[in-house]
């Protein structure tokens, strides 16, 4: 008796139910979150950035999708529909039952991997929406690329997306002949041995031959596209084309493309031949073809040709590839000249040099950050960053370098951490705090420009309160109810009775969203029930989020890289964010390939974090973006006018955009040459600063940043400085950004760099190095740093922070270096701060100044650069006179029986006289009485040594 028929399982509501609300509800959250995308930037009004980007990708996906996943469907039921009427049974039981499950569920067959290979190819083909953006409104640059002809865009906009669009039509075939196969040999169109009929169908035939050959169309196609690819390549030397492309690769290349397209005739012409073994042949031909072709013969010509004869054979490929990679990096008009350096001082030295001296920077941004902290935080929930900026402004007629940093939020110091407080209480910073980079106060603290809450000082701010900041990483909820009192705590004081204040933001930032609609969204974005369970959102209520000014800029202008230092500016009586952005290609043809993280990497990693990990051979600050700091306001400037990506994506995003020409005054005076830019151009000028290609290959002339020396322990490159110097045989004090080279593998110095960073200035951008003599060593960053805390006048004034059990201790600042005096004066600040104190902070006490082999240390950079030079430096730095020592002084430790004790309080009596000794000294070099100057002097150095011996040193 047949078996009885079982009933189907039974599917469960509650399953049914299950999937059908995980199903909506993943809608609804993809779609809450597409939605408050679209407010956000209709708030920002870059409306069309999103609409543009989301068609395209939109777009794009079904492109994606139906080239792959439309080409496998095809393909299957192509297959499908030939098979044979009458099937064979009995071969394969397997195969079998593959075949009666493709006759019953065909169509889940065909759909279930052609979906799931469109929507990967879908998604991958979405990603590429900003190269596909250019490649459509592509701009020439007007430059040509020698070996093709064509211009460098070609290479940045639209081979990109030519070989994307191969790769993806291959893609789909080979995927779509892989699954057509498999069909035919399920259906019995295909046989594993020659039965009566053959190896195949005709029908198999066909159509296997016809995507074969199109398949073979698209890889000789893209072997074409590999030829262009050469001047892009990584070789052995640099990136570009090698004498061995040249000669052997480009020509392989077409001649693979040839025999590929040869071998697809061959995949034709089989319809009629109907002989597999003819294209299989053809196939293997063209395999072993690519071996010799474009491995074998390419290996053969580098090692017979080239090595033998490289500095020769690759001449003038080196000579491309550096006028390319200067042209690229914008370093092609770097102005190399030589200087001979002296090292001896005489009084008056620097007489010529007289008005740089007054904007030498004494206060190090990279120091001082807790200075700030500690003098002008006011309340424990605000915070100053850790590193600081350098601006200028015009202060008493006078333009003046300042240390700035603006006073924001630091949501994990407010007292009491629940959602009121994050997010409707503490909801923006205050205030922008300034001090003079070269004054201080008699006890070492910074000479303030601008300070408290509100500010007040020489810069006007009309608005500085701060709801878009660096900090500023979390929503806020703004707005109240007519009548309702406000509830944004804005100063610590002001309110009668000297309680706190509250504002009500009143910007034009943010996004309404009071209504039910809109906390219902919002709390789907944020999976925060709060915003629909809180009666703080209200009508009124408007949310402010994605609030970093790096963010805001990333999101309206996606295809710029932004700059990791932005900074805070006062213009027109708002504080704004100014920063720097860069339109970047890794195409440019023939120019070297570099990594960004690896070529901005210093000592500002620990400050500002890396930059983007991503290989890089072209790079413009194309745009300079503004963020208004109360109302999130985003306005992108055109900066660098002449580069053609900035114009393609102009007119990607018409409107986006402002010309230059509207750039106010206020603001460009804030502008500056970008640092991470620099940095770049600082690691390629290390090596592309010669022009003849056998000293580029030789490499005796290779340059590097050193090492910081007063972060040495880091092994990290020293940072570049922003400062106002005076070039050699110029007449005017500039604004520069700067940075000092040591030869490969050495310490002394051998090169000076400074780009005139003021924007304002007509010579803006302008790099120009100082190349040290061959015949005389100048000591470079690390061995001046060594020279100075050898300095036996530098150790004495140092031993009581350093040597005794006292409770402060000494920091380091920047180490400067100036081209002064017809050479180079380096000039570091030092720092004290007491140590075990919670409320302790560096002030700058000492000043250390060396000039050749001279070293002067002094309260101010005044009496440290009349000790170097004789009693008289030849001009004023402007400082204030300071009397005694500035700064903590340590704790001296009592004398006691203890042996230990004993030496220790020799030694620090020791310190005494030769403290006393060098004061002595210097007030006889000021009275320029040498004779008792060099007594005392020598009376300090016995003293020093007593003191070093009773420490048993």
């Amino acid at each position: 008796m047949p078996a009885p028929a079982t009933a189907p399982p039974r599917r469960s509501p509650l399953l049914i139910t299950a999937v059908i609300l995980g199903i909506a509800l993943g809608i609804f959250l993809l779609a809450a979150g597409l939605w408050t995308e679209k407010l956000w930037f209709d708030s920002t009004g870059f409306t069309s950035v999103f609409a543009t980007q989301l068609f395209t990708r939109v777009a794009l996906f079904v492109v994606g999708a139906l080239a792959v996943g439309g080409l496998v469907v095809v393909s299957m039921t192509i297959a499908f529909r030939s098979r044979p009427p009458h099937r064979r049974r009995g071969a394969s039981a397997l195969l079998d039952r593959y075949r009666d499950a493709l006759e019953h569920n065909a169509q889940a067959a065909f759909l279930v991997p052609a979906v799931l290979l469109g929507v990967m190819a879908g998604l991958s083909t979405a990603s590429q929406a900003m190269p596909v953006l250019a490649w459509l409104n592509r701009t020439t640059s007007g430059v040509t690329e020698p070996t093709f002809g064509l211009d460098v865009t070609f290479f940045m906009l639209e081979l990109p997306v030519w070989r994307m669009a191969v790769s993806l039509l291959m893609s789909g075939l080979a995927f779509g002949f892989v699954a057509a196969a498999a069909v035919h040999f399920i259906v019995g169109n295909l046989a594993s041995t020659r039965e009566s009929g053959g190896f195949a169908t005709r029908a198999a035939t066909v159509h296997l031959s016809v995507m074969g050959a199109a398949i073979l169309v698209l890889y000789g196609a893209q072997s074409l596209l590999d030829r262009y690819n050469l001047v892009l390549d990584q070789g052995t030397l640099f990136t570009g084309l090698h004498f061995t492309d040249d000669a052997a690769r480009m020509n392989a290349r077409l001649v693979i493309a040839v025999i590929s397209f040869i071998v697809a005739a061959l995949f034709l012409v089989n319809i009629a031949w109907r002989r597999p073994a003819v294209p299989g042949a053809g196939v293997a031909l063209m395999l072993v073809s690519s071996l010799i072709l474009g491995m074998i013969y390419p290996m053969i010509i580098q090692a017979i040709q080239v090595h033998p004869n490289e500095p020769d054979r690759e001449k003038d490929y080196i000579a491309a590839h550096m006028e390319a990679t200067k042209r690229a990096y914008g370093i092609a008009e770097a102005e190399i000249k030589e200087y001979a350096a002296v090292t001896h001082v005489s009084p008056g030295q620097l007489k010529e040099d007289a008005a740089a001296l007054p904007g030498i920077r004494l206060m190090d941004p990279q120091v001082i950050g807790a200075t700030y902290e500690q003098l002008q935080q006011v309340r424990g929930y605000y915070s100053f960053p850790e590193a600081l900026d350098i601006d200028r402004y015009l202060i008493d007629g006078q333009e003046t370098d300042v240390v700035v940093a603006a006073r924001e939020l630091n949501l994990d110091r407010i007292p009491d951490r629940n959602w009121n407080n994050l997010h409707t209480v503490y909801t923006h910073g205050h205030g922008f705090a300034s001090a003079y980079g070269n004054r201080r106060q008699g006890n070492g603290e910074p000479v303030w420009i601008t300070r408290d809450i509100p500010p007040v000082g020489k810069i006007e701010e009309s608005q500085s309160r701060i709801y878009f900041g660096e900090r500023s990483t979390n929503f806020a909820i703004v707005g109240r109810l007519e009548g309702q009192p406000p509830i944004e705590l804005d100063t610590p004081g002001g309110a009668e009775g000297g309680g706190e204040q509250y504002n009500q933001y009143d910007g034009a930032g943010g996004v309404p969203m009071g209504n039910i609609l809109g906390r219902l969204l919002y709390a789907a974005r944020f999976a925060d029930v709060n915003l629909l369970l809180s009666d703080r959102v209200n009508e009124n209520s408007k949310i402010l989020y994605d609030r970093t000014p790096k963010q805001r800029v990333e999101k309206v202008a996606p295809w710029l890289t932004v700059d990791r230092n932005l900074y805070p500016a006062i213009v027109d009586g708002r504080l704004v964010w100014i920063v720097d952005a860069y339109t970047t290609s890794a195409t440019y043809p023939n120019s070297q390939r570099v990594v960004l993280s690896q070529a901005t990497s210093d000592t500002q990693n620990v400050a500002l974090g890396q930059q983007l990990d991503q290989p890089i051979n072209y790079m413009r600050n194309s745009v300079k973006a503004v963020v208004d700091a109360y109302d999130g306001t985003v306005d992108l400037y055109a900066w660098d006018e002449t580069d053609p990506l900035l114009a393609t994506y102009a007119k990607v995003f018409p409107g986006t955009v402002k010309p230059r020409a509207e750039i106010s005054p206020d603001l460009l005076e804030h502008l500056r040459y970008p640092e991470d830019l620099f940095k770049v151009q600082r690691e390629l000028l290390g090596r592309y600063h010669v022009t003849d290609p056998h000293t580029w290959y030789n490499g005796p002339d290779q340059w590097e940043v050193p090492i910081d020396p007063v972060q040495s322990n880091e092994r990290l490159k020293e940072a570049s400085y922003y400062l106002s110097i005076k070039w050699p045989g110029d007449d005017e004090t500039i604004f520069s950004q700067t940075a000092v080279f040591v030869p490969k593998d050495r310490q002394n110095l051998t090169a000076y760099l400074a780009v005139n960073a003021d924007a304002a200035h007509p010579d803006y951008g302008k790099l120009r190095i100082l190349r040290m003599s061959g015949t005389q060593q100048i000591d470079g960053p690390g061995q001046t740093q060594n020279a100075i805390t050898q300095n036996p006048e530098v150790a004495a004034k140092l031993l009581p922070y350093t040597q005794t059990r006292g409770s402060a201790s000494i920091k380091y600042g920047n180490l400067l270096t100036l081209p002064m005096g017809n050479g180079l004066l380096y000039v570091e600040p030092i720092y004290t701060e007491r140590s075990g104190n919670a409320g302790a902070y560096p002030a700058l006490t000492f000043v250390v100044v060396r000039f050749g082999e001279h070293i002067g240390i002094g309260n101010t950079l005044q009496e440290a650069l009349d000790l170097v030079f004789k009693g008289d430096a030849g001009g004023s730095t402007g400082e204030a006179p300071v009397d005694g020592t500035p700064g903590p002084t340590p704790e001296v430790p009592s004398n006691t029986p203890n042996t230990p004790e004993v030496g220790e309080a020799a030694a620090v009596a020791a310190m005494q006289r030769a403290e006393e000794a060098f004061t002595a000294a210097e007030a006889a070099l000021r009275a320029g009485d040498l004779a008792t100057y060099q007594a005392k002097t020598n009376e300090a150095k016995t003293a020093l040594t007593e003191a070093l011996k009773a420490m048993g040193r």
